[in-house]
C-alpha cells in the first residue's frame, strides 16, 4: 500500500499539468453539473403506474370479479412493457394497477391501457375511468372549503369553481374532494294519483328521461339574417320538473306535478369530512 501511494505521489510530481488539468476539469464540472441537475424536493422514485377504475352500483364484490376486474386483468396483462397488474374488486368498484419498466413515459403507459380499454366489452352501466398519472409522493396540497352555506351549496362550490381552478394550474394531474353531498332532485310520486290517472312509475320516469334534453334544429332565413332554431329542454330547476308532461287525457294534460312532489335532496353519503371541533366539511386534495 505504501508504494502504491509513493507513486502516485511521484507521478503527479512529474506531470503536474496533466494532474492540475485534470482536477479543474472535474471542478468545472461538477460545478456544471450542481447548476443543471433537475431537483425535487420528493423525488419520485416508483415505477411508472396505471390505474383503470371502473364504478358498477349496486353490485357485489363477486360480479364485479368475474364481469369487470378479469375481463380487464386479462387484457392488461397483454400490454407491452408490463411487470405487473393487481386488481381490487369490492361492492360496486373494481381497481386495477398496471405497473411498467423502468423509463416507461406516463404518457405512453395511459395511451396503452387506453387502447386495450376499448377492447373491452364491459356490462351495461359500468363505467370506467384511467386515474390521472401521478406517483406516491404526488400529494402536494390538502385544503378544507368553510362556509355559512349549505353544505350542498358548498360541495357545488368546490366541484365546479375551486376544482375548475386548480385543474388549470400547471403540474396539477387532478384534485381529489371529499365530504360534503352531491345534490339531486328528488321525485316523489303519489301512487294514489297515478291511479287515478291509470299511470305507472314508468310513465314517470321515460316522461323526464324524454324531457332532459336539448334538440337541435336548422337555420332560416329571413331577409338578410339566419335564424338558429333549436329546443331547450334541459331541466334547471324544481318547476321545470313539476311541468313535464306525462300524456294527455281526455284533452286533460297530466303534468308530474300533477302526481309527484319535487324536491331538492342529495345522494346517500358513504362518509363524512371533519376537522377539529366542525364535522361536515368539504376537502380538497391536488396532486
Amino acid at each position: 500500500m505504501k508504494k502504491v501511494v509513493q507513486n502516485i505521489v511521484s507521478f503527479s510530481l512529474k506531470h503536474s499539468l496533466v494532474v492540475l488539468f485534470f482536477t479543474l476539469a472535474l471542478l468545472f464540472g461538477g460545478i456544471y453539473a450542481y447548476l443543471h441537475t433537475p431537483i425535487e424536493a420528493f423525488p419520485d422514485v416508483t415505477n411508472t403506474r396505471v390505474r383503470i377504475i371502473t364504478q358498477w352500483p349496486g353490485r357485489s364484490a363477486e360480479e364485479i370479479e368475474k364481469f369487470v376486474t378479469l375481463p380487464v386483468t386479462k387484457e392488461m396483462n397483454t400490454i407491452p412493457k408490463n411487470t405487473d397488474v393487481r386488481s381490487i374488486s369490492l361492492f360496486g368498484l373494481s381497481v386495477v394497477t398496471i405497473q411498467f419498466e423502468d423509463g416507461v413515459e406516463d404518457f405512453y403507459a395511459q395511451q396503452y391501457a387506453g387502447n386495450k380499454m376499448r377492447s373491452i366489452d364491459l356490462p351495461d352501466g359500468a363505467e370506467s375511468s384511467i386515474e390521472p398519472p401521478s406517483g406516491a409522493t404526488g400529494e402536494i396540497f390538502r385544503y378544507v372549503v368553510k362556509s355559512n352555506l349549505p353544505i350542498k351549496e358548498v360541495s357545488a362550490i368546490q366541484d365546479w369553481v375551486i376544482e375548475r381552478e386548480l385543474v388549470g394550474v400547471p403540474g396539477v394531474a387532478d384534485v381529489v374532494s371529499f365530504g360534503g353531498e352531491e345534490k339531486i332532485y328528488e321525485i316523489k310520486i303519489n301512487p294514489t294519483e297515478l291511479a287515478n290517472y291509470n299511470l305507472s312509475p314508468l310513465d314517470v320516469y321515460e316522461a323526464v328521461s324524454r324531457s332532459n334534453i336539448n334538440v337541435g334544429g336548422d337555420v332560416i332565413q329571413k331577409g338578410n339574417q339566419a335564424y338558429v332554431v333549436r329546443g331547450v329542454g334541459l331541466l334547471d330547476k324544481i318547476d321545470d320538473i313539476g311541468n313535464i308532461l306525462i300524456k294527455v287525457v281526455g284533452n286533460t294534460p297530466i303534468l308530474v306535478k300533477h302526481v309527484a312532489e319535487i324536491e331538492l335532496g342529495a345522494k346517500p353519503r358513504l362518509g363524512q369530512v371533519g376537522l377539529n371541533q366542525e364535522d361536515d366539511l368539504v376537502q380538497g386534495i391536488v396532486i
